[in-house]
């Protein structure tokens, strides 16, 4: 087995504040930890003893979270969508960020390898 990480994708076309972003990312590492926790904690485990690591990558709009969710659900990684609660830059229910993983560096590589660091 490879390394263990979380890839969190953030749509580029929201043009997000940064301070926005850090909350959208972080919405999707916690949320997808919990979830992992449920469904996979021998990867969760791991993965907190290897120190959590986490890469953000953007994605052109929300169409292609979507798509890569389901690339993901299909390769059986644990996934989150993060809905924005509208209460600041956002319209309640805009979409912002998948998480995916845990998981092996490898089988997330296949899925999100070619999209660009944030």
């Amino acid at each position: 087995m490879g390394e263990m990480k979380m890839v969190i994708v953030a749509r580029k076309d929201l043009k997000l504040g940064q301070g926005k972003l850090a909350a959208q990312v972080a919405h999707g590492a916690v949320d997808c930890a919990i979830k992992a926790q449920r469904y996979q904690p021998a990867t969760l485990r791991t993965w907190l003893e290897e120190g959590q690591r986490k890469v953000v990558v953007k994605a052109p709009d929300q169409e292609t979270l979507f798509r890569l969710k389901m690339e993901a659900e299909r390769a059986g990684l644990t996934t989150s969508i993060i809905a924005d609660a509208g209460r600041t830059q956002l319209a309640p229910g805009t979409v912002t960020v998948l998480a995916i993983g845990p998981a092996d560096e490898r089988e997330l590589d296949k899925i999100t390898g070619e999209l660009a660091l944030f």
